[in-house]
C-alpha cells in the first residue's frame, strides 16, 4: 500500500506545558537524543512544551514509504508541525541530520519559528565537501574497553572523543537505542538526495540562535556552520573543545548553560 505525505504516522512524546519546542533529531536515530540533551535544561526551568518526534524511517514513525528524499522529509515534518501547532509560534532545536531539516523548516514557516538551536548542524550535504578535522580520542577511561563486547568498542571508538562510563552509558542510551531500529535500507535511499532542490537561508532569520558545535566533530566539522551566521544576525556561536559530533554527552554542563542561556534570551524576545 502506498501514501501520501500527510499519511505518515509521527511517533511523538510531548512534556510540560507552555510554549512549544519542536524537536529534530538526527540521522539514523530516534528521539531520545534530543530527551537525552534537553530535559536536564528543563528539570530547572518551566513554561515549554516540548514536541519530540521520530523522523520517517527512525524510531517508531510509520506510513513514510511516500517520503522519497529531503524534501519530502521536510514536507512530511511541516505538515505534522502545521497539525499539531495550527500556525502558532514555536521554537526549533535540531540536532545534525536534524539541523539540517530545521533550516528548511525555518525557510517554509519563517513567521512562525521565533529562535532556532542548533546542535552539531549538518551544514553541507555531501560528505566530501565537508571541512572535517581528523578522528580524535581525547579523554579515555582505558579500563572502559574491557568491559564492552568488541563491537561496542568499534561502534563506540568509532564516534567518542571522550570515553568514559558516564558517556559510554549515554551513547548506549540515548544514541545506540534508536541507530539499532533504523531502516536502513530506507536511510541508504535517502542519502542519494541529502540535500534540498530549494536554497536555504534566504532571508536573515532575525531571532534568538545558538550554533554548539565540536571541536573534534569529524562527521559535519565546525567549521562550515560558521558560515552561516551572517543569515542568523542573531545567534551565539560556541565551539566547545573535547567534543565530537555528540557533544551534548561529552560536554554536558557546557551544553545545558548555553541551551539556558539562549532560552533567556528567547524567553526575553516573547515577552516583549
Amino acid at each position: 500500500m502506498s501514501h501520501s505525505l500527510h499519511d505518515v504516522q509521527f511517533y511523538q512524546e510531548q512534556l510540560g506545558s507552555g510554549f512549544p519546542i519542536v524537536m529534530l533529531h538526527g540521522f539514523s536515530l530516534d528521539h531520545r537524543i534530543m530527551q537525552g540533551c534537553m530535559e536536564p535544561v528543563f528539570a530547572e526551568r518551566e513554561g515549554f512544551r516540548r514536541l519530540y518526534i521520530d523522523l520517517p524511517g527512525m524510531g517508531k514513525t510509520q506510513n513514510y514509504d511516500s517520503v522519497q528524499n529531503t524534501d519530502d522529509m521536510l514536507e512530511a515534518v511541516l505538515h505534522w508541525i502545521d497539525r499539531e501547532l495550527s500556525g502558532k509560534p514555536f521554537l526549533l532545536a535540531g540536532e545534525s541530520y536534524g539541523g539540517f531539516l530545521a533550516r528548511g523548516v525555518i525557510e517554509k514557516r519563517r513567521e512562525q519559528v521565533k529562535g532556532a538551536l542548533f546542535i552539531c548542524p549538518s551544514v553541507i550535504p555531501q560528505m566530501k565537501l565537508r571541512t572535517l578535522p581528523e578522528k580524535a580520542l581525547l579523554v579515555e577511561d582505558k579500563l572502559l574497553w574491557d568491559k564492552l563486547t568488541e563491537t561496542e568498542r568499534t561502534e563506540f571508538a568509532s564516534m567518542a572523543v571522550v570515553a568514559t562510563n558516564e558517556t559510554w552509558e549515554r551513547y548506549k542510551t540515548e544514541i545506540m537505542s534508536g541507530y539499532h531500529i533504523a531502516n536502513f535500507p530506507f536511510l541508504e535511499r535517502l542519502k542519494t538526495s541529502y540535500g534540498f532542490s530549494f536554497p536555504l537561508d534566504t532571508q536573515p532569520f532575525s531571532h534568538p540562535s545558538l550554533f554548539v558545535v565540536g571541536k573534534q566533530d569529524h562527521i559535519v566539522g565546525y567549521q562550515d556552520a560558521w558560515s552561516l551566521l551572517p543569515h542568523y544576525p542573531r545567534s551565539s556561536f560556541a565551539v566547545l573543545d573535547c567534543a565530537g559530533h555528540n557533544l551534548q554527552i561529552e560536554q554536558p554542563a557546557l551544553f545545558t548553560e548555553l541551551v539556558h542561556e539562549w532560552l533567556d534570551r528567547g524567553e526575553r524576545e516573547l515577552a516583549v
